[in-house]
């Protein structure tokens, strides 16, 4: 954990994660997918390194409450149409995902 203009900074060395403020604040070592939650339904996201075999998803299914806080977030593989629930914060993890299919 690192202190950073009085914010607490999360670096979580085997997956690269960082979390907002420090992408806010644009530090060095940190990159994330910048995503907008009213934008997430149909968008397409490659998953690296593959789950199960598959790489290419879309998000089939957000589901909102009374706020616009997403609640849940179903990804869809495009070959198998098995369907995954995901947390959609973690669609910020470049190390993780990619927006489109690459």
């Amino acid at each position: 954990m690192q202190m950073y203009k009085g914010k607490l900074l999360v670096f979580n060395k085997t997956k690269r994660v960082c979390d907002a403020y420090a992408l806010a604040e644009n530090i060095k070592g940190c990159s994330m997918n910048k995503l907008n939650p009213k934008k997430l339904l149909n968008s397409k996201w490659t998953a690296i390194p593959a789950i199960n075999k598959e790489k290419h998803f879309i998000i089939v299914e957000v589901e909102f409450d009374e706020d616009g806080n997403v609640i849940e977030c179903i990804t869809e593989a495009v070959m198998s149409k098995n369907q995954y629930p995901i947390q959609w914060r973690d669609l910020k993890d470049e190390q993780r995902w990619r927006q489109g299919w690459k």
